[in-house]
């Protein structure tokens, strides 16, 4: 058992709990580096496909998970993080310009667009950003001269001090590049959390009249919230496109921002592990159906509507039988074994919430 004894509040938001916990994310951080070396580039894909949908679902849960505002429109951030990186590397913009400026164009319009969403609440804001996705593919047809319409756009080399990078050609260079997106992106939502605006983005999720009690400016966390989200959502989207190769006005459907909100969900809402836990789901499941069809002896034809079927299957299982999702149930079964003898087993037994505040109108 590992017991944390805490003097100053210093303590309680400094990055990492302990030693131990710095040692463990290290250690990964140097297995995930030298995974070129220990898989073929195939599996190296999928990986890097994981922590392309990791980012993604980086920036949705500071909104949903933190601030606890519902969003089934961050397909269309995606999409004009893509377009735009492209385009201005196209507009011979290097790639270390073009990458940032693309999160930073997405986070612009995602903070602009939720000025009068804001206003919105629950199911509402939901419809609202459902209506976004909706938009963003009649926009990209519509602007043909710039994003090329239904015939879609080719990825550019990436050139990075001479390095050239691609999918397809260097897989192994993609890999890192954006396994260091993911680091720095993962660093900084750590320690937004740990920043005024990350304690008023938890305190608006959960209860608005407690957090404008408290000092709160609730409309200004919330756009802060969404244009933070909607600028990591853009980078996720430009890498989206570098992995692609080539994409279009289907490409950024309405079902990725579905997927997306599924993904936390299972994940585990509010944690960045949930993330990537829902990450790997997400990029795995296409796989794991695929090798137990083999193995079972299935035909090759495909089952239309299969990967969604059993993602929404899972989905309804996690929200009946855990509700924190995979994070959640790695806490549960952690704690128990450091808790070991002394554990019992109504320990995570839900309690009864007996302050319930209405959110204000």
């Amino acid at each position: 058992m590992r017991i944390h004894f805490k003097t100053s509040y210093e303590h309680d938001i400094r990055l990492f709990p302990d030693w131990w916990s710095f040692f463990v994310y290290a250690t990964l951080i140097v297995i995930a580096v030298a995974l070129p070396w220990l898989m073929d580039d195939f599996f190296l894909g999928e990986v890097t496909n994981v922590l392309i949908w990791a980012i993604a679902g980086l920036g949705l849960m500071l909104l949903t998970g933190q601030t606890g505002q519902a969003s089934l429109g961050h397909a269309a951030f995606l999409a004009l993080g893509c377009y735009s990186c492209i385009i201005f590397m196209e507009q011979g913009w290097p790639f270390l310009i073009a990458f940032p400026a693309a999160g930073i164009l997405t986070g612009v319009v995602g903070t602009i667009i939720a000025i009068p969403a804001i206003r919105l609440h629950g199911i509402y804001l939901a419809i609202a950003t459902i209506a976004l996705s909706i938009l963003a593919d009649d926009i990209i047809v519509l602007m043909e001269p710039i994003t090329d319409g239904v015939s879609g756009k080719f990825a550019p080399m990436i050139n990075i001090f001479g390095i050239e990078i691609e999918r397809w050609t260097t897989p192994d260079r993609f890999y890192w590049l954006v396994l260091a997106v993911t680091i720095l992106c993962t660093l900084a939502y750590r320690n937004l959390l740990r920043s005024p605006l990350g304690r008023a983005m938890a305190a608006v999720r959960d209860s608005e009249v407690s957090a404008t009690a408290m000092g709160v400016h609730i409309a200004r966390t919330k756009a802060a919230s969404f244009g933070i989200s909607c600028a990591i959502t853009g980078l996720a989207g430009a890498l989206m496109g570098f992995y692609a190769g080539a994409f279009n006005n289907e490409t950024f459907s309405i079902v990725i921002s579905i997927t997306l909100l599924m993904m936390i969900v299972i994940g585990g809402l509010g944690s960045i592990h949930g993330a990537f836990f829902g990450a790997v789901v997400v990029a795995f499941l296409p796989q794991f159906l695929s090798m137990t069809k083999d193995l079972i002896g299935g035909s090759s034809v495909a089952i239309p509507g299969l990967e969604t079927g059993v993602f929404g299957m899972i989905l309804i299982l996690f929200i009946l039988f855990e509700p924190m999702g995979i994070y959640g149930r790695w806490m549960k079964i952690r704690i128990w074994f450091e808790l070991f003898p002394f554990a019992r087993k109504d320990m995570f037994k839900r309690q009864k919430s007996y302050l319930k505040t209405e959110r204000l109108r």
